[in-house]
Order: structure tokens, then C-alpha cells, then sequence
């Protein structure tokens, strides 16, 4: 696995379309009446992302790599046993080969068609610690930087951990919004949806063991109250005591299965509206590499159908 950046990725894009700006201050040429017709795409410009994406895939393309119909930011080469994968986070790119010629041949081509910086070996990508242990053929994920810096913003450093996401004795319902102007007053000061998409970040990118604690708390973002306040921090608390627990990738000798996916859920576990909620997720090896935990869109009759529903998300995912 090796990264590249590319430099000002957004100015490669070329635009299909009349777009006139202003001359910038410090440069004029001609009268003040004078305006420039754009034939790049800038920073700024709504169509730029979408620019750069096609402009992208066509150089991808004329490389001989194809993209991923089910997911438009991945391309993938291949010829004979070899295969280079890239997926691409705007101009992040993440190269993986099994051979370091290959990489280089990758470098070698986007740096023909644009200006890039070669950042080696990947060790972070998007804020995620990257380790891996060539010995034992593992590679670990980890945000323990992101966590800390978390806990510190919202001034939870020196909470006492839990060992639980939740608090199992206790079921939020849209019923514990603020009851009386003085706790509306209180929630309006408190940082609740600011707190759960920080909590959020961390349950999609490598904490699977929180993704349905965020979730539930998540259907209170329009009227959270004390309580749904006080499960935020519990959550908080809980994240403190296992920092250091990260999802490490690597071969299960136990399983000669490629892909491993579990599935479940609850039936009526939403007292508010009666739906159900679905989990499930997908390992690689020892690792899960995939996972959600989200409300059902129907209301399920029983518990089978509830079930049902479950391993059909779970089904469209493999």
C-alpha cells in the first residue's frame, strides 16, 4: 500500500460550460469592465469536484483502468494474476499491488499527466493510523489520536471509562426531550449533534462495537434532552477505556472462507415508531472490513420477517 497526492487537484478539472469570473484583485488586464472566461475548473466553483472526477477517469482509462460500478471512487487494473486497486478520496489516492514494480508503474504515469507528491508507504489515510505487521501479515486501524483530541474538546479527558456503550437499564425514547424551559434553555447551550458526528466518524471508519450506540443516538438530533445528553457522555466514558481497541485485518486460520458476515436484529426495538433495528457486518480473515447498525424502513410483523430484512441488507452487501 503506498499514497500519492495530487497538487491542486480541482485545477485539472476541464469545464463543459461558459463560466466568466472577475479579474482577481492585483491582476488586471484591459478595463474594470473586463472579465475572464474560465477554462480550467477552480476552487470555489460548484462543478469543480465533478470536473475532476471525469477528468480523472478518463486518465485512469487511458492507463487501462476501470472503475468500480458499485462504487464510483475505486478503479481497478488488471491483467493476467496482476491487480493494482486505487480508491480515491478527492486527490488522496491509495495505491495497493502485490509488487512494488506495479506501484511504481502507477506513480510513473499519473506523474505524466499531473503534478503529484509521492507520500511512500501509507501509514495514515484520512486521519486513520495505518500499522502494519509483515510477520504476521496483519494490518491494524487505529484513531487513537482522533479519540483523544475528541475527548479533550469536549472536555471529557479525565472521565471515568465504562465498559459498556450504553446503559443497559435505561431506553431512550423521543419522550426524554426537554420537558421545561429551563432544560431547553440548558440543551440549546450543549453541543449535541456536534458531539454525535465526531461519535459518528468514529463508528463508520473502525469502531464497529459503537456503530449502534451512535445510531440510536442519532434519532434524537432534532430534540435531544438530559438524558440522551448524559448516554453521549456514557459513550464518551466508553471510548476512553478502550482506546486502544482497533480492528486488526489479517488471515483466520480457523476459516477458509474469503468473507465471514454476521447479521441480526431486533424486532420493535424502537418503542417510538415500532420499526426494528438492523445489523451486521463482514470480516475478512480476523478483521471486519464492513458493518452498519441502522433502523429498518418498515415495520416488521415479527420477529422472522424482522430477521429477514436483516440478512437481505446483509445479502446486498457481499
Amino acid at each position: 500500500l503506498e499514497s500519492v497526492d495530487i497538487s491542486s487537484a480541482y485545477l485539472n478539472g476541464e469545464l463543459d460550460a461558459e463560466v466568466y469570473m472577475k479579474q482577481p484583485e492585483g491582476f488586471m488586464k484591459g478595463g474594470p469592465e473586463w472579465v475572464c472566461r474560465l477554462l480550467k475548473a477552480i476552487y470555489g466553483l460548484k462543478q469543480a469536484g465533478h470536473m475532476w472526477h471525469i477528468k480523472l477517469d478518463k486518465e485512469f482509462q487511458s492507463m487501462g483502468f476501470h472503475r468500480v460500478q458499485s462504487d464510483h471512487s475505486i478503479w481497478i487494473w488488471r491483467k493476467g494474476d496482476t491487480r493494482i486497486i486505487i480508491p480515491v478520496f478527492v486527490d488522496d489516492m491509495t495505491i495497493a499491488a502485490k509488487d512494488k514494480s506495479s506501484i511504481d508503474w502507477v506513480k510513473s504515469e499519473l506523474a505524466k499527466r499531473f503534478k503529484l507528491h509521492d507520500l511512500g508507504p501509507t501509514s495514515w489515510l484520512l486521519g486513520v493510523h495505518i500499522q502494519r505487521d509483515r510477520t504476521k501479515h496483519t494490518i491494524s486501524l487505529s484513531q487513537r489520536q482522533y479519540i483523544l483530541d475528541m475527548l479533550k474538546h469536549y472536555n471529557m479527558s479525565d472521565a471515568s471509562p465504562v465498559t459498556t456503550p450504553m446503559n443497559t437499564n435505561e431506553k431512550l425514547t423521543l419522550a426524554m426531550g426537554p420537558q421545561t424551559q429551563a432544560e431547553k434553555d440548558k440543551m440549546a447551550r450543549i453541543p449535541y449533534i456536534n458531539a454525535v458526528g465526531a461519535l459518528m466518524w468514529l463508528a463508520v471508519a473502525t469502531r464497529p462495537d459503537i456503530a449502534y450506540a451512535v445510531g440510536v443516538l442519532c434519532r434524537f438530533n432534532s430534540n435531544p434532552g438530559p438524558k440522551h445528553w448524559e448516554a453521549v457522555k456514557h459513550l464518551f466514558k466508553y471510548i476512553k477505556g478502550t482506546i486502544d481497541l482497533v480492528p486488526i485485518i489479517g488471515p483466520d486460520p480457523n476459516s477458509k472462507e474469503l468473507f465471514t458476515t454476521y447479521c441480526d436484529a431486533d424486532h420493535g426495538g424502537n418503542s417510538d415508531n415500532g420499526r426494528s433495528t438492523t445489523g451486521w457486518v463482514v470480516k475478512v480473515g480476523t478483521g471486519p472490513i464492513a458493518w452498519s447498525s441502522k433502523l429498518q424502513s418498515i415495520v416488521a410483523l415479527s420477529t422472522t420477517k424482522a430477521e429477514f430484512v436483516a440478512a437481505v441488507t446483509a445479502g446486498q452487501q457481499i
